[in-house]
């Protein structure tokens, strides 16, 4: 007599259960570096349009919105820097409807100027969100990196894999 089975043996649930484990050890790490990408993206995204609200204001006022000082190649210091906040002041709503405060990983971007307001600094710290204490200037492959643009283009920036 042939009786009638329901249901699965343990060994086939077993086997399930063991694929479904490999797909989620492939994708978890994928996808959290993905998340981590995004993010990187959206602070470059944030710190061009900080930098097209103070473009905006130089065409009109022939400088760029006061901050503290900054320095850059050939003696050139970032230590002075100020947060966005103190900006927004000077271009938003006139520039841009709002000024993005924080990057993609909620810490605060920095901007500066020069004495005479003729070049600005903008800078987002990175996934770990302290400030690098001499930039790499160029490519970087590590989410800590800074991310940093001065006068119209980034000179430290995330481009290939992330570490």
């Amino acid at each position: 007599m042939k009786r009638n089975q329901k249901g699965f043996t343990l060994i086939e649930l077993l086997i399930v259960v063991a694929i479904i484990g490999i797909i989620v050890a492939i994708a978890i790490p994928n996808l959290l570096n993905a998340i981590q990408r995004a993010k990187q993206r959206r602070s470059m995204g944030d710190a061009r349009t900080i930098a097209t609200a103070c473009e905006a204001y130089a065409v009109d006022l022939n400088r760029y919105p006061p901050a503290a000082g900054y320095t850059l190649p050939g003696g050139m210091s970032i230590a002075a820097t100020t947060t966005c906040g103190n900006m927004q002041n000077y271009v938003q709503p006139t520039y841009v409807a709002k000024v993005p405060l924080a990057d993609g990983w909620n810490s605060w971007f920095n901007y500066a100027t020069d004495a005479n307001y003729q070049h600005y600094f903008v800078r987002s710290a990175g996934k770990d969100g302290s400030i690098q204490g001499t930039p790499n200037w160029g490519p970087t492959t590590n989410f800590n990196d800074d991310i940093i643009f001065v006068d119209g283009q980034f000179v430290q920036f995330p481009e290939g894999v992330q570490n």
